[in-house]
């Protein structure tokens, strides 16, 4: 009996707030991470970013790239940030020095190929941080 072939990966699209930006992101995925550093903290305003990383290759703007605005922290060798100029959602940016995008993984569509793999930066986490696990679940506001 003979096999298919595999099917190839399925494209992921993702967006921002007000969908002025769209694109499309194909797997493999070469990592999905939380990073707790005191920058990411701060551009997110939450305890840690969820970043998906993946080649530049497997990246493609659908709509909205012009609304994009690139932000980058003078002195830092790698530490950037992009978002929508309309909403202000972090959007996806290649990362300097390397030919990888990173995907905020917040923005997709759909889930992605990976789950977080593990933590970054832990050291810097935020001092008031409670791990999910530990937290009371509701399915709206809560109390």
């Amino acid at each position: 009996m003979s096999q298919l072939p595999p099917s190839p990966p399925q494209a992921v699209t993702g967006s921002c707030l007000c969908g002025g930006i769209r694109f499309e992101i194909t797997p493999p995925s070469s990592g999905f991470r939380y990073c707790h550093c005191s920058r990411c903290q701060k551009v997110t305003g939450a305890a840690h970013a969820a970043n998906l990383f993946l080649p530049q290759s497997q990246f493609k703007w659908l709509a909205g790239e012009e609304l994009a605005r690139h932000y980058v922290l003078p002195g830092a060798k790698r530490f950037a940030v992009s978002f929508c100029t309309q909403c202000g959602t972090r959007v996806p940016h290649k990362i300097a020095t390397t030919e990888n995008m990173l995907i905020p993984a917040g923005v997709l569509d759909a889930k992605p190929d990976l789950a977080p793999e593990f933590n970054i930066f832990w050291n810097s986490k935020a001092p008031w941080l409670v791990e999910t696990a530990q937290l009371a679940k509701f399915e709206e506001y809560g109390r």
